[in-house]
C-alpha cells in the first residue's frame, strides 16, 4: 500500500512537470524510497527537489516512517528510454547489442530505433592500404543490450 501511494504522488508530479520522466523506482521492505529521473533538459536540484516535495509533503509521517532519496540519472549511467537517446543527439555513445560494440555520434532517434554514424578504417577494394569509409547504422531498441554516453574532456 505504501508503495502504491508513492507512485501515485510521483505519478501526479511527473504529469505537473512533463519535461521530467522516471528511470527508477524501488521501495525496500524498510521503506526507504530511492527516485531517479532525468529530463529533456537535464535535471536540477531544483528538479529533485520538486518531486522530492511532491511525495514527502502528502505522505503522513505518523503513519509511514520512511526515508526518501530523489537523484538524477547521472552522466555514466546507461540509457533505458528512448528519449534519453533523444536529448543525447549529437554526442558519441557506446552501444552494445548482442553481437558488436559500437563507438559512434548519435544522429537520431525515434520510437523505434537510434542512427549512430562512425568512420571507419577499411581495406581498399583493390590494391593495398586503407581507406576512411563513413558508417551509418540503425539499431533498434530492442537490440541493444546498453547503451551509454562517451565523456570527452
Amino acid at each position: 500500500m505504501f508503495r502504491t501511494t508513492v507512485e501515485n504522488l510521483l505519478e501526479s508530479a511527473l504529469q505537473e512537470r512533463n519535461d521530467l520522466f522516471l528511470i527508477s523506482l524501488t521501495v525496500s521492505g524498510e521503506n526507504a524510497v530511492k527516485v531517479i529521473i532525468d529530463g529533456d533538459e537535464g535535471v536540477s536540484v531544483e528538479d529533485c527537489m520538486f518531486i522530492s516535495r511532491a511525495i514527502e509533503h502528502d505522505i503522513d509521517r505518523e503513519e509511514h516512517d520512511f526515508s526518501l532519496e530523489v537523484m538524477s540519472a547521472g552522466a555514466a549511467s546507461p540509457l533505458v528510454q528512448s528519449r534519453q537517446y533523444a536529448k543525447n543527439i549529437g554526442r558519441t555513445l557506446e552501444v552494445k547489442t548482442q553481437t558488436d560494440t559500437i563507438e559512434a555520434v548519435l544522429v537520431d532517434a525515434n520510437e523505434d530505433e537510434i542512427v549512430l554514424e562512425w568512420k571507419a578504417r577499411e581495406p581498399k577494394p583493390v590494391g593495398k592500404g586503407k581507406v576512411t569509409v563513413q558508417k551509418k547504422a540503425n539499431i533498434s531498441y530492442s537490440d541493444i543490450v546498453e547503451a551509454k554516453v562517451m565523456i570527452k574532456f
